[in-house]
């Protein structure tokens, strides 16, 4: 087997976990051909995408009078090739819920996947 099956053959296995769909949205500006006018707009760039979110929750190292926070870690996988712009908005369903998120720096991409962090949505920028 050359490294290129070995790759596919990898893809193919991680592929098979993902059990949720996302859409990922970006706000454009949009120019009306009638008026002319731009505006800004949602606009669904990727729609009923296979992927794989996973939730991490990590105990805090202290606690405070009220209890210890804990801090929550989502992360999407998805395919290497999908392009998902920072202020981007993805709406993923995960098990028949749909939640909306946005995400923090940069992707790990690799040959077979990428892990993106996620945070909960709170609005357009």
């Amino acid at each position: 087997m050359n490294l290129d099956s070995a790759y596919k053959a990898v893809r193919k296995a991680i592929e098979s976990q993902y059990d949720d769909i996302c859409t990922i949205i970006a706000y454009m500006d949009i120019k009306n051909p009638e008026t002319k006018r731009t505006t800004q707009r949602e606009v669904v760039v990727v729609a009923n995408q296979p992927c794989k979110i996973s939730f991490e929750s990590i105990p805090a190292a202290t606690g405070t009078e009220t209890g210890a926070a804990l801090k929550q870690t989502i992360r999407l996988f998805i395919a290497p090739e999908i392009t998902i712009h920072p202020g981007s908005k993805i709406k993923v369903t995960h098990h028949a819920a749909t939640a909306e998120y946005g995400f923090s720096g940069d992707p790990a991409v690799y040959r077979t996947h990428q892990e993106i962090e996620l945070v909960n949505w709170k609005e357009w920028a």
